[in-house]
């Protein structure tokens, strides 16, 4: 009986998900009528407090989708990115509108260093997913027949995350969009648990990302 429950836990679990919630909103003010060209974007998470930083893994996962949905838009890695301008876009210093571009371009070294990476747009995006309420209870014990689970536990995630699209060549703010997915997942185990997990953070990723490209691979 163990083994049957085993094999077919491992048959069900790619295709075990739970139910995800999600709304996008979209502002733009000034797209590019022909796409980006050869220009580069950088994506970037907010980190302006010591206990608070968006997920370095939401950021990959935007850029990610990007770049696999249109291979022509060059989004720079973040931490490249970083690296390169460094100090510039440490929590300290980093620019928090576009109106302090202007100051950072006055240092030859920075303006320098954006031609060379050909970075037309910046987008930063801030939020975070958490988790919610959480219910249930499951006990595990190994007994004259073997190991195994038994209970039910359930536990709700919400993510919520905003870009804000900034133009280098217009020094300002061109659009922003926001996003937010909420979702239950499932833990029941009966003598091997099933974890059912709703994808909330991938699918804030997914429309982020779609919101993006219809941004940056805009044609009239």
């Amino acid at each position: 009986m163990t083994l049957r429950l085993l094999l077919l836990s491992a048959v069900l679990l790619p295709w075990l998900t739970g139910c995800v919630n999600a709304t996008v909103d979209q502002m733009v003010f000034n797209s590019p009528t022909a796409g980006i060209g050869d220009a580069s974007v950088v994506i970037l998470g907010r980190r302006h407090a010591s206990d608070y930083e968006t997920e370095p893994g939401f950021i990959r996962c935007v850029g990610g989708h990007i770049e696999a949905r249109d291979p022509s838009i060059r989004v720079i890695d973040e931490l490249e990115f970083l690296n390169a301008l460094y100090p510039w876009f440490e929590p300290r210093t980093a620019p928090l509108r576009p109106t302090d571009l202007e100051k950072l371009f006055e240092h030859r070294d920075v303006a320098e260093k954006f031609a060379a990476l050909q970075t037309r747009y910046m987008i930063w995006i801030d939020g975070s997913t958490v988790r919610g309420d959480s219910a249930g209870s499951m006990t595990c014990g190994i007994g004259p027949g073997g190991a195994g689970c038994f209970g039910f536990g359930t536990w709700s995630d919400d993510a919520s995350y905003e870009a804000t699209i900034w133009d280098f060549t217009q020094r300002a703010e061109v659009g922003r969009i926001s996003a937010t997915a909420s979702g239950q997942s499932y833990m029941p185990a009966v003598v091997l648990p099933i974890p059912i997990i709703a994808p909330v953070q991938g699918t804030a990723c997914d429309s982020v990302g779609d919101q993006l490209l219809e941004f940056l691979s805009h044609t009239p």
